[in-house]
């Protein structure tokens, strides 16, 4: 009798638990689509300034808003926490407009040889094509898609330094 009292009684904790973890999880999902939701209303500029600041507020050093016209594919650049040299490309576009392989390949053709690049980051307030996640992938740049911006931004996830692999030399 004991023993089927205690599993019942660890059931009923078990199913708890899931409850409130279930509800946490869906508070975040609701922070972060507020904030993505902040980032759609910024002007391109805006949200170039926006990235410097996360970038700031969480230890960056050296960080300048280099973008416009003439800027070879940087918005940002920075010094991470860990030494390495930071380059973000920055595309505030709306959820429907993918972030696609020339974007990629233009950001990717400088962000190494231009900007000397320990970590190359293509952020979004969207999402990548296959193909433009393929070209990332095979020359090592680091992508923050929606999602991943609102973690940073919320501090719910990690850092693009905290996350990227940098590709071997």
């Amino acid at each position: 009798m004991m023993r089927r009292a205690r599993k019942a009684e660890q059931r009923r904790l078990q199913a708890e638990q899931q409850q409130l973890e279930a509800a946490r999880q869906a508070q975040i999902r609701e922070v972060q689509s507020r904030e993505i939701a902040r980032y759609h209303t910024m002007s391109p500029d805006e949200f170039e300034r926006a990235i410097a600041y996360l970038c700031q507020r969480d230890g960056c050093t050296d960080v300048k808003v280099v973008g416009g016209a003439g800027d070879l594919g940087a918005d940002v650049i920075a010094t991470a926490p860990t030494g390495q040299r930071l380059v973000f490309q920055c595309k505030r576009y709306g959820p429907t407009h993918k972030v696609g392989s020339p974007d990629m390949q233009s950001f990717g053709g400088t962000c190494y040889t231009m900007h000397g690049a320990d970590i190359p980051v293509l952020v979004t307030t969207s999402t990548f094509t296959q193909q433009a996640a393929s070209y990332a992938a095979a020359q090592g740049i680091c992508l923050y898609n929606a999602d991943r911006l609102a973690g940073w931004a919320t501090q719910t996830g990690s850092a693009p330094w905290q996350q990227a692999t940098v590709p071997a030399a």
